[in-house]
């Protein structure tokens, strides 16, 4: 009897023990459905209209408006080498010399078949005068004359040849000589002393003294917005304290597939001294205005891996996710193309793991 009565008391605490925690966790169940279902505290802001004119600003680089491409005009060793990367030089400066040993040789013997020539055309030239002479007087034939003529007539022809051939050796002889053409700074140098060059190698290129230009590399995109000024301020990256003004010149047809951009050149109205060739600069542009909404970063979430809002039905203070296309990025400012309309109320701060109809409660008070 004590055994049995021993075991009846065991299975009761038992039953007790079970009873107590299936109280407590039905009441913790309770009590974490009343807090789940409190307002969820957010901080929220009104949507309104904004006076959008975004500004668009680049680094470019000056270069010369002109550049030339350097080359001789005949083939030939590089005996001299006289300017490098970087040298001002006028337009009758030599970059450079061919050996003209060859060039030599050739209006030496030009010279000499002109002299030749020369000769070959007094003997005919006194010839035929008597031949003239002598059938005014009968003491000839016709035929002798026409004979005299003729070879008159074939030396002056040879005398213009030779003279050519002369001209053609002396202008080749000439073309050892590399000049600039025109004044600039040497900015690409591809030959050296003892290289063998081929006719119409680029040997040098030079940037023309004159205008200059401000040239960028743009997304394609920009071009899709109006802008409100056809101006565009540069400056001075290692000064900024000087600026200059300019006007887009010239936008490339092409666009660069290894980076999406477009090379757009911006002509610069009286370029200051310091806006040297190959000086970078900053390019600020402004857009039209256009009505649009900005609402601040931290209230873009995102849905389906796109950009989304949280709003706030007033009447039920509950929330949904809207989804929006985006304009453009400001300082801790998203600016907003289509999705929200004014007066919307939408999340700005405390939106982190809500769901759909949830209930918030504003913590800025009303939305303003």
């Amino acid at each position: 009897m004590v055994f049995y009565s021993f075991r009846g008391a065991k299975t009761l605490i038992l039953a007790v023990f079970v009873l107590v925690i299936a109280v407590g966790l039905a009441g913790c169940q309770q009590e974490a459905a009343r807090v789940q279902n409190l307002p969820r505290p957010v901080q929220v802001e009104t949507v309104t209209v904004t006076d959008y004119a975004p500004t668009v600003r680049l680094t470019g680089e000056i270069r010369a408006r002109f550049e030339s491409d350097l080359a001789f005009r005949i083939e030939g060793r590089v005996s001299e080498r006289m300017v490098n990367v970087g040298d001002q030089v006028n337009a009758d400066q030599v970059l450079a010399r061919l050996d003209p040993q060859q060039q030599e040789a050739s209006v030496t013997a030009a010279d000499a078949n002109m002299r030749a020539a020369e000769a070959a055309l007094r003997e005919a030239t006194r010839t035929y005068e008597r031949q003239k002479a002598l059938l005014a007087k009968g003491f000839t034939t016709i035929r002798e004359h026409d004979q005299a003529e003729e070879t008159y007539l074939k030396a002056r022809a040879s005398l213009d040849n030779a003279g050519a051939q002369l001209g053609t050796a002396r202008d080749h002889l000439s073309d050892t000589v590399l000049r600039a053409g025109v004044a600039g700074i040497i900015t690409a140098r591809k030959v050296e002393t003892g290289q063998v060059v081929q006719s119409a190698q680029t040997a040098f290129t030079i940037a023309q003294d004159g205008p200059r230009d401000a040239v960028f590399n743009v997304n394609e995109l920009i071009f899709a917005q109006e802008p409100a000024d056809p101006a565009i301020r540069l400056t001075l990256v290692s000064d900024p304290a000087m600026k200059a003004k300019g006007s887009v010149r010239e936008i490339s047809p092409i666009m660069d597939t290894s980076n999406g951009t477009v090379t757009v050149k911006v002509a610069i109205e009286h370029p200051p001294a310091g806006m040297t060739l190959g000086a970078s600069v900053v390019g600020e542009g402004r857009f039209r205005s256009r009505n649009l909404v900005v609402v601040p970063w931290s209230a873009v979430s995102s849905a389906n891996r796109q950009p989304a809002v949280w709003t706030v039905n007033p009447q039920t203070k509950r929330l949904s996710l809207r989804p929006i296309a985006i304009e453009g990025y400001e300082r801790e400012k998203v600016v907003v193309r289509e999705g929200l309309q004014p007066g919307e109320i939408v999340v700005t701060g405390g939106a982190q793991f809500m769901w759909p109809q949830q209930a918030v409660a504003f913590t800025n008070g009303d939305a303003s």
